[in-house]
């Protein structure tokens, strides 16, 4: 008897996040370990937050509408929590509205593309510590929750 394939994955819901699944797609094709929807610090969540093979740290933030990066009043925020900033965005997506010293991705639920390289600016080696110790955190508690559902009943990571 023939095993049976595992069924695709089921796509997000919300545009933003089928945004971020593209994107992580491209980070891992490129070696980098990339976590959606991380919180660096109360009040803020970044959609991607990736560790390239090198040790630099990248944040995408991933805009699906005009109205979605035009309400987004925190996103000055999360340059101070990494090397480079990325925006993403749809191929649909007026790219004049963005601010161009960022780097820019087009991207969708499948894949995505690497438009415009950002700029590096290089976190303090304090601050990285604590991002590298918090990334890795997040990420091994939530494959444990894969792993083992009930282990972590109401737990958020």
């Amino acid at each position: 008897m023939e095993p049976t394939p595992d069924p695709l994955p089921e796509l997000p819901a919300k545009p933003g996040q089928k945004l971020a699944r593209g994107v992580s797609r491209l980070l891992a094709s490129m070696g980098h370990a990339p976590l959606a929807e991380f919180v660096p610090q109360r009040g803020l969540r970044v959609d991607v937050i990736s560790i390239a093979p090198q040790g630099e740290i990248w944040i995408v933030e991933c805009k699906s509408s005009r109205t979605d990066f035009t309400s987004d009043r925190k996103w000055q925020g999360y340059l101070e929590w990494c090397d480079r900033y990325f925006w993403a965005v749809d191929a649909d997506f007026a790219t004049d509205l963005l601010p161009p010293e960022q780097g820019l991705i087009r991207a969708d639920a499948w894949g995505a593309e690497l438009v415009r390289m950002a700029p590096e600016t290089k976190l303090a080696s304090a601050r990285r510590a604590r991002v590298l110790r918090d990334v890795a955190r997040v990420a091994a508690l939530r494959l444990q929750a894969l792993t083992d559902p009930n282990a972590f009943s109401g737990a958020a990571f």
